[in-house]
């Protein structure tokens, strides 16, 4: 039995190895899929947006001698936001600045029709008008949701891969940490109203 007892320690050991290697590697996979749920949520929201400005641009081109350089725009910068992609498992600083930038010219030209529109009374009685507008208001709110549950999700991730000694295994595995969602630059200041 003396004999077999060094072979079984390190047959132990490596089983323990193995299952905990196991545990780091299935851990970080769920919660890197969590991560892609939650980005697709993300993009899902902005496209939600996106179809909705196609309806409102239409709607406000019915006002007669409406502004065609803000229409413009904001058919421009919604042209922009589309063309930018992310890929949810190899989200880089740079792709999220990207995206963010470009989502944040659609927002800003949205804004100025908005603004605009307040010097159309008949267009800002149109029931149509409204419902799009809160419509806008309401998926604002979802994009507002679904990018903070897209930062809850790669926090639990990029904690289970950083943490030593989990962080040897996830960098064998190539599992790499996840950039948050921030707010455009600027996002801090207060916003100048001007009538």
């Amino acid at each position: 039995m003396r004999k077999f007892l060094p072979w079984i320690i390190i047959g132990g050991i490596v089983l323990i190895l193995f299952m905990w290697a196991k545990s780091v590697n299935n851990t970080a996979v769920t919660l890197n899929q969590n991560i892609e749920e939650s980005w697709g949520n993300v993009q899902t929201a902005y496209q939600r947006r996106n179809d909705l400005i196609g309806n409102l641009v239409n709607t406000v081109k019915g006002a007669a001698d409406f502004e065609k350089s803000t229409l413009t725009a904001v058919i421009e910068a919604r042209a922009k936001a589309t063309q930018v992609t992310v890929d949810p498992a190899n989200i880089t600083p740079e792709q999220l600045a990207a995206f963010n930038q470009a989502q944040s010219g659609v927002s800003s030209s949205l804004s100025r029709l908005l603004v605009t529109v307040e010097q159309y009374p008949d267009l800002k009685a149109n029931q149509n008008f409204l419902k799009l507008q809160d419509e806008l208001a309401s998926t604002e709110n979802q994009i507002l949701t679904a990018r903070t549950r897209f930062n809850e999700a790669v926090k639990p991730y990029n904690t289970h891969i950083k943490t030593f000694p989990n962080s040897i295994f996830a960098g064998l595995f190539g599992f790499t940490e996840k950039t948050y969602f921030n707010a455009v630059e600027g996002a801090d200041r207060p916003v100048e109203v001007k009538f």
